[in-house]
């Protein structure tokens, strides 16, 4: 039993269904796609949302059976999530942001994606800062959130 091939594939947490988008990835491997749909499925269901979309790093093996390890969902999505967004913008401009996302939410979207195997090693604050990257490729802003303690409208400045 040898490794033939790793592929990656994004698949909905618990709605993989046998089809074209998976037979075109998985049939030329011998991969028994009903097989991999049921264990995929059985994994995610109490972990994720359905329709999450997820990373799946799949490894198959010359005699047909396999292996697969389910990764996070993408960072843009999280970020989408948090601040409830269908669609990233046309095109992304830190003049005229998308959205403001606060650090603590950042931290929280670094915490998830360390959860991943690969990514166990790597610092949260580079994770952070990887984060914080892809929010500006979305065309969102990190603030802090301004509370407005004065009633007289200047935010506490003289």
């Amino acid at each position: 039993m040898s490794l033939v091939r790793l592929v990656r594939l994004k698949v909905s947490a618990g709605a993989a269904k046998p089809g074209p988008a998976l037979g075109q990835a998985l049939g030329p491997l011998g991969v028994n796609m009903a097989e991999f749909c049921k264990q995929f499925n059985e994994r995610t269901d109490a972990t994720y949302k359905k329709e999450t979309p997820l990373t799946v790093v799949l490894s198959a093996m010359s005699d047909r059976s396999f292996t697969f390890d389910v990764r996070t969902p993408p960072t843009s999505y999280l970020i989408k999530q948090v601040l409830g967004m269908e669609k990233g913008p046309q095109k992304p401009n830190l003049q005229n942001p998308a959205g403001y996302i606060a650090p603590e939410a950042i931290y929280e979207i670094a915490k998830i994606k360390q959860m991943d195997e690969h990514m166990q090693e790597i610092p949260l604050q580079s994770i952070a800062r990887s984060v914080i990257g892809t929010c500006r490729s979305l065309g969102v802003k990190v603030r802090e959130v301004e509370e407005d303690t004065d009633d007289s409208g200047k935010n506490g400045l003289q």
